[in-house]
């Protein structure tokens, strides 16, 4: 069963990261990109802060000894990232094509995460409800 787990986490969390880091990659290349950025009303500087910030957070995501903390901040950065994406395509009207890859990535992220979770209950101590409350 654990093995299960493992190629869940890995299969799912390789595909999100590729996917960042290919996207990462495109903001500093790819001219369509900044376009999209412009057409979306973001500044330059936003589009090279969110590519180190992919960079940074796929990384965070792919080396097994990077605290829990960190990769949990992760998650929590690109989930916003991907929410924040698709409402800012829907509210210049854009269509699916657009909108929906992030929501699907987002399904993505969340098999991740939730297999990280799962694959971790087991180094987790377990908390009796009086001592999660400090008494």
């Amino acid at each position: 069963m654990r093995m299960k787990k493992k190629v869940i986490f890995w299969v799912s969390t390789g595909l999100f990261s590729a996917m960042m880091l290919f996207s990462a990659y495109s903001y500093f290349t790819d001219e369509m990109i900044k376009a999209a950025f412009v057409h979306l009303g973001f500044p330059d500087y936003f589009r090279i802060e969110l590519a180190v910030a992919k960079f940074l957070g796929a990384a965070a995501l792919l080396i097994p000894f990077v605290p829990r903390a960190l990769k949990h901040f992760a998650y929590a950065g690109f989930t916003i990232n991907l929410i924040s994406a698709a409402i800012a395509h829907l509210s210049l009207g854009d269509p699916a094509a657009a909108w929906m890859p992030p929501l699907v990535f987002l399904g993505v992220l969340a098999g991740s995460f939730i297999s990280y979770q799962r694959l971790n209950e087991s180094s987790r101590p377990e908390l009796k409800p009086k001592e999660a409350l400090g008494f």
